[in-house]
């Protein structure tokens, strides 16, 4: 992990990691089954990832409600427009998969949006929890333990959501 930068930091939704080069945060993993995926590697800080870490303590004790934490999304092109759809959304915003799609000219390409949000490489900084099904309904999470995180996300946000 040469020129790679690497903090772990504890929440209430459990443990973060976060990666990044020199100048960007490139990855936020939040811990499944108590796991990481660089526990075995120490940590090493830049000025990034210390303002990465701030900005996520004021995010969970609700004193923060944007960040301005410099990001690189690297996907597809179809990725890439989606997860810049999602860097649109402020705090206690919700947009549903199929508004989504509309948004970045594939209407009715919901499923394939489901998978792009999944694959974003900095959730919380870049809001996927906040994508819901076109009913408001809950579908599914990829990050932390998956709904339970989500469900703690969007409560913390005050997003409503259908059971």
């Amino acid at each position: 992990m040469n020129n790679v930068f690497l903090i772990r930091l504890d929440s209430p939704i459990g443990r973060i990691e976060l990666v990044a080069d020199a100048d960007t945060v490139i990855g936020l993993t939040i811990e499944r089954a108590g796991v990481l995926p660089h526990d075995d590697e120490p940590e090493r800080s830049n000025a990034v990832l210390e303002s990465a870490r701030s900005q996520l303590q004021e995010y969970f004790a609700g004193q923060r409600t944007d960040f301005d934490i410099p990001v690189r999304l690297s996907g597809t092109p179809f990725q890439e427009a989606v997860w810049a759809e999602l860097e649109r959304l402020g705090w206690g915003e919700a947009i549903s998969y199929g508004a989504l799609a509309a948004a970045v000219g594939k209407p009715g390409a919901a499923r394939a949006i489901g998978g792009a949000v999944g694959a974003n490489p900095v959730p919380i900084i870049v809001g996927c929890h906040r994508v819901l099904a076109s009913d408001g309904r809950i579908t599914g999470y990829s990050g932390g333990n998956g709904v339970p995180t989500k469900l703690w996300l969007l409560g913390h946000e005050r997003i409503g959501f259908a059971a």
